[in-house]
């Protein structure tokens, strides 16, 4: 992994991919660091820590803006939404199935409307943030007496909507410009700035009194426990992401001219991961739109917002279930969009080649078909074990571990992100490798 980053950094190209990624996620954590008007600063720092459940999930993603009510307080969510809603479109709706299929032009014309709708649902979650602020806690309004006015709400709203939409501009301007996929790119950082936080509570765990005279045994217990696990789900992650299964494909020789060409064994490599971590987040943004609606309840009484805050809750059984249906369905989905059987055994053919015993064509799609569905099952087994298990052992234990609930989904996400884009890295490397052979 050093060697590849000492390799890309000496390619100019390459090293300005990587210093252009480096400052957008740069200027991402300096924007969710700038205060919206209207908030009260004072009673904000108080605001992260009443947070919990799904609130205290989007404050992870969001590196700490969500509980400070910054500029990009609403991170990439809506963005994501908005891809998978349009995703899921193009498959429902003939129109957006035909600009699928219709090259540069109508990827272009999707990538329009999911600009669309993410103002749209970043509006509509602005409102509810908004007046979940206004609400406040025991009746107290996170709001200035200004921002309690209608004026102050709109100018609130905009600044949240405005903030998502410069989000999803950065993470397009990485897809185009930089290393890695942008989404990823921003989750990755966001997560990785609350690692003061994560070893301040650890140590918090350890020595109760945040010194070493309120040493506490079970504590310490907590925090051996706490890091074998996060080594294991590392070493799992490392592990079953670079896992491949391998189809093995046979080229036919043939004669042109007085050369002859094939007659080599070659093979198909397929990740047993090859979803990465898209159906996670796809799953947590989801997941989470039943706390996002409550938001707007200002009632306590009211059914639904009884249902989201205590028994659609992250430390819930019916959370954890839905939660990991939601990694299968998205698991099979996002192979589904992304990889096609029937193109890949066509090129086999075309180039000469055959899987041994299968016959050419349709034969050899079927036959990756089920291959591509058993690893695909497997997959989402993995996801929804590294996603699950932290919060299998929250609502086991309770409280004693709801520090490492989130731990798998933030392990996997930082892992994968990181391997992921290692492996652009590299291709970057093939491909320019490449080039200089043939000049």
């Amino acid at each position: 992994m050093i060697q590849t980053l000492k390799n890309a950094w000496k390619v100019p190209e390459i090293r300005s991919k990587i210093w252009f990624t480096l400052l957008v996620v740069l200027l991402y954590r300096l924007g969710a660091q700038i205060p919206v008007p209207f908030l009260n600063a004072d009673l904000m720092e108080s605001f992260g820590s009443q947070m919990g459940g799904l609130f205290e999930y989007m404050n992870l993603l969001s590196g700490g803006a969500f509980a400070q009510g910054t500029l990009f307080a609403l991170n990439v969510s809506p963005y994501i939404t908005a891809s998978i809603v349009i995703q899921l479109l193009t498959i429902a709706l003939p129109p957006l199935e035909r600009w699928a299929k219709d090259g540069e032009a109508g990827r272009k014309k999707i990538s329009a409307l999911t600009r669309v709708v993410t103002v749209a649902l970043a509006l509509v979650t602005s409102i509810g943030y908004t007046m979940l602020l206004d609400a406040g806690y025991q009746g107290q309004s996170y709001l200035t007496a200004d921002g309690q006015s209608l004026f102050g709400k709109i100018v609130i709203v905009a600044c949240f909507c405005a903030g998502s939409s410069v989000i999803m501009w950065l993470a397009e301007k990485i897809n185009e410009f930089g290393i890695g996929n942008g989404i990823s790119m921003i989750l990755f950082a966001n997560i990785l700035s609350r690692g003061g936080a994560l070893l301040g509570s650890v140590w918090g765990m350890t020595f109760t009194k945040g010194n070493f005279d309120g040493f506490s045994g079970w504590g310490l217990v907590k925090s051996i426990l706490s890091l074998m696990i996060t080594v294991a789900i590392i070493f799992l992650i490392v592990w079953f992401t670079e896992s491949e299964r391998r189809i093995p494909i046979q080229y036919a020789k043939r004669q042109v001219g007085r050369k002859m060409y094939g007659g080599q064994s070659s093979n198909l490599p397929l990740k047993m991961n090859m979803a990465g971590v898209m159906p996670v987040i796809f799953a947590s943004s989801i997941v989470s739109i039943p706390a996002t609606i409550a938001t707007f309840i200002t009632n306590e009484e009211n059914w639904f917002y009884k249902f989201a805050n205590n028994w659609f809750n992250y430390d819930t059984w019916l959370y954890l279930v839905v939660y990991i249906v939601l990694i299968f369905l998205f698991s099979y989905f996002y192979i589904m969009i992304s990889f096609n059987p029937v193109e890949v055994a066509n090129n086999i053919r075309n180039q000469g080649g055959s899987v041994p015993g299968i016959r050419p064509g349709k034969p050899t799609s079927d036959y990756i078909t089920r291959i591509l569905g058993r690893i695909t099952t497997l997959g989402a087994i993995f996801l929804a074990f590294i996603a699950g298990f932290p919060m299998l052992i929250t609502i086991i234990f309770g409280d004693s571990f709801s520090g490492i609930a989130f731990g798998g989904t933030s392990l996997l996400i930082v892992v994968g992100v990181a391997l992921e884009t290692f492996r652009a890295i590299e291709s970057q490397l093939a491909m320019r490798n490449y080039k200089g052979f043939l000049d």
